[in-house]
């Protein structure tokens, strides 16, 4: 069957979806699905640079109020006498308030890039900045670990494009917007009958496309399935990220074998008038974790769930004539879960009497942080992985 422009470019619409793994081109069967109690991670990418001395604030700190006279968050929710958050995040202070959130500060790597894209890819990547990878952590996670994989959902990002952290070598996640409108796209006979009459090809693109294809209809069928076998009765807010959230939920609670889900919001961006545009996203963000965490304790689940977020950077400390900051460089990470073993503000807040040209100085590297989530809590070799040796933290 000769393929014609305007099939490869349909195919190409569909298989783009997924980006799966092209070797699982028969039916499939889906056994060894995950034990309930078996840990699950949810990252949470904040998309844009999020301001992190306006999420978590140095509430007696001279230097951050004169520097940021405008911007300066006044009305902070108190942590302890030092240290506030952000007022829109209030259901995170509630979760710091019940030992279940911890906050590591100050997170980054050496000679940080300030470019969205650059540094997006090294923290997908767990690469060093002067070195460039096209696979990502979780994706080499799937490949160290694809004795356990026997399908390729172990890992699954609620986007329509999946991201570099999730492509591995030999294996990659799962991406899809939504399970439904994925499996009705995979059960066009357009679709359906390209794939089944299709012969080998010698082009290598179009040959993988083809297989791509395959995959996502072999697929899109089981994560619908799951997605819709176990009704949520938690009412999540209706937004984009509420939404993503009653998902991710949806399919934990089902027997699906995925261990990692990857959701993102943005864009934290804030050049001009940052104030409004961040609590805004804190909103969604509070409204959605609040309700996720409610889903996953009424299941007994939140034990075996940690929920992590990260940003590409952080901003200036001094405000800009915008309203707003400017890219910055170290950052802070929250994590949550039922099952942290140390909670709370697990280091200092930056020192904003040190900076490196106006410009926070880290003093925790995120391939650590990695290295802690992959070993401790996905039990897989972070060494292997992420070639990392130097040490990890205690929180889990």
């Amino acid at each position: 069957m000769l393929i014609k422009r305007r099939d490869f470019l349909k195919i190409s619409s569909l298989a783009s979806a997924s980006l799966l793994l092209p070797g699982f081109l028969k039916s499939m069967t889906f056994e060894g699905a995950l034990n309930p109690t078996q840990k699950k991670l949810i990252v949470l990418q904040f998309t844009g640079g999020n301001d992190g001395l306006n999420t978590i604030i140095p509430i007696k700190n001279d230097i951050y109020f004169r520097e940021r006279n405008k911007i300066a968050i006044q009305d902070s929710l108190k942590l302890n006498d030092e240290t506030g958050i952000n007022p829109a995040l209030s259901y995170f202070k509630n979760l710091y308030d019940s030992g279940e959130l911890s906050v590591m500060n100050n997170v980054g790597y050496p000679n940080p890039d300030k470019s969205h894209f650059r540094s997006m890819d090294i923290w997908q990547s767990a690469s060093r900045s002067d070195e460039y990878l096209d696979t990502g952590w979780i994706g080499r996670f799937l490949d160290e670990e694809c004795y356990r994989c026997q399908h390729p959902t172990q890992a699954l990002e609620v986007d329509d494009m999946l991201s570099l952290a999730l492509k591995g070598e030999n294996n990659k996640a799962f991406a899809f917007k939504d399970p439904k409108k994925l499996y009705q796209t995979s059960q066009e006979k357009y679709f359906k009958s390209i794939y089944d009459h299709h012969h080998s090809h010698d082009d290598e693109t179009v040959s993988y496309l083809y297989q791509t294809l395959g995959s996502t209809i072999n697929n899109a069928d089981y994560i619908f399935d799951k997605s819709k076998s176990v009704k949520t009765a938690e009412d999540y807010p209706n937004t984009k990220l509420g939404k993503d959230f009653k998902t991710v939920a949806s399919l934990i609670k089902s027997d699906i074998n995925t261990q990692v889900y990857y959701l993102s919001i943005g864009s934290f961006d804030t050049h001009v008038n940052q104030n409004e545009r961040q609590q805004k996203l804190f909103e969604e963000i509070n409204g959605a974790v609040e309700s996720f965490v409610a889903d996953m304790k009424k299941n007994g689940l939140f034990d075996d769930i940690l929920l992590m977020t990260f940003s590409e950077f952080g901003r200036r400390v001094a405000q800009n004539a915008s309203n707003g900051t400017d890219h910055g460089t170290a950052n802070q990470m929250f994590f949550i879960s039922g099952g942290l073993k140390k909670k709370g503000l697990l280091n200092d807040l930056p020192n904003l009497e040190k900076l490196n040209d106006g410009d926070l100085i880290y003093t925790e590297d995120f391939r650590k942080v990695y290295a802690t989530v992959l070993k401790k809590w996905l039990n897989a070799d972070s060494s292997k992985i992420l070639g990392w040796k130097n040490g990890m933290y205690d929180f889990i």
